[in-house]
C-alpha cells in the first residue's frame, strides 16, 4: 500500500464505523424509544405455543433484545408468562442469545475497521487486555446500570471479545438483573409481596456493586495505559 492509499483507507474505515453506529442508533430509536414492537402481542403469541413456550421465548426475546427492545420489559414479560423461577432461566437464555447475536454482528461489521484505526500497537495491547480480562469486562458491564447490554455487546464484538467470553460473561453478569426484572414481572399483581421487595433489594445492591466495579475498572485501565505509554520503545532500548 502506498502512502497516498493510506488516508483513503483510513477514511473508509471511519465511514464504515460511522455507518454502523448510525444504523445501531437508528434501530435503537425506532425500537427502544418509539416503541415499534408490541411486547404484549409477542407475549400472547408465545403463550399460544404451549409447552415449548419457554424455548420459543428464549429465541424470540433474544432476537428482540438484539434490536434494542428493552431488556427489563422482556424479562418482566417472561415473569408474567412463566413465573419467577422458570422465567428467570428463560430470561438468562434470552440474554445469552442476545449477547451472542450482537457480538457476532459487531465482530463482522466493525472489528477490522476498529483494529485498523487503533493501529497495530494499540490493537495488540487491546488483544492482551481482552486475553487477561475480557470475560470479566463483560461481567462487569452487566452490573453497571444505565448501559444498553445490546449496544455494549455490539461494541465488545467490534473490539474482538471472543464469543465464549460473551456467552459466559453475559450469563454470569446477568443473573441478578434477570432475577430482579423477572420477579417484578411475576409480582406485577402484588408489588407489595416479599418477592417484589426482595427483587428491589437485589437491584439496589447490584447497582451499587456495578458503580463501584466501573470506577475500579476505569482506574485500572488508566494505570495500565500509563504504564504501557511509559515503556521505552524497542528501538530506544537497542540504542
Amino acid at each position: 500500500m502506498t502512502l497516498s492509499d493510506r488516508p483513503a483507507t483510513r477514511r473508509w474505515h471511519i465511514l464504515r464505523l460511522v455507518l454502523f453506529a448510525a444504523f445501531l442508533l437508528g434501530l435503537f430509536y425506532l425500537v427502544a424509544v418509539s416503541g415499534a414492537v408490541d411486547v404484549d402481542h409477542v407475549r400472547r403469541t408465545v403463550a399460544s405455543t404451549g409447552a415449548i413456550a419457554p424455548l420459543v421465548y428464549v429465541v424470540v426475546s433474544g432476537l428482540l433484545g438484539a434490536v434494542f427492545v428493552p431488556g427489563p420489559i422482556l424479562a418482566a414479560a417472561s415473569g408474567v408468562l412463566f413465573g419467577p423461577v422458570v422465567g428467570t432461566f428463560t430470561t438468562l437464555g434470552a440474554t445469552v442469545t442476545t449477547a451472542c447475536v450482537t457480538s457476532l454482528i459487531g465482530r463482522r461489521a466493525g472489528r477490522d475497521s476498529a483494529r485498523a484505526l487503533l493501529g497495530e500497537e494499540r490493537a495488540r495491547r487491546l488483544d492482551d487486555l481482552i486475553a487477561r480480562g475480557g470475560l470479566w469486562a463483560v461481567v462487569g458491564q452487566r452490573f453497571v446500570p444505565g448501559i444498553s447490554d445490546a449496544l455494549a455487546s455490539y461494541a465488545f464484538g467490534a473490539f474482538g471479545v471472543p464469543l465464549w467470553q460473551m456467552a459466559v460473561g453475559a450469563f454470569i453478569g446477568s443473573v441478578p438483573r434477570a432475577f430482579v426484572y423477572t420477579a417484578l414481572g411475576a409480582s406485577i399483581a402484588d408489588l407489595s409481596s416479599p418477592l417484589a421487595f426482595t427483587a428491589i433489594a437485589v437491584w439496589c445492591v447490584t447497582a451499587i456493586a456495578g458503580a463501584f466495579a466501573a470506577h475500579r475498572g476505569v482506574r485500572s485501565w488508566r494505570r495500565r495505559d500509563r504504564r504501557s505509554d511509559d515503556e521505552p520503545a524497542p528501538e530506544a532500548e537497542d540504542s
